[in-house]
């Protein structure tokens, strides 16, 4: 399974989006720092949808 196809930001459980005035903002719950939906850290942890997605394509 090639998890690097799915690691990102955005698809972790702790990706948080907000709307501001400025725009969008991201944050990691978890570390409480300000991300981008692409970026990857090493404590990624997958939203269920993309469990089955990356078991659905090992398969």
């Amino acid at each position: 399974m090639n998890i690097q196809a799915f690691h990102a930001c955005a698809t972790c459980i702790h990706f948080e989006a907000s709307k501001c005035e400025k725009g969008m903002t991201y944050r990691c719950k978890r570390l409480g720092y300000e991300t981008k939906p692409n970026y990857q850290f090493q404590c990624w942890t997958p939203k269920e949808h993309v469990k089955k997605l990356m078991e659905k394509r090992k398969a």
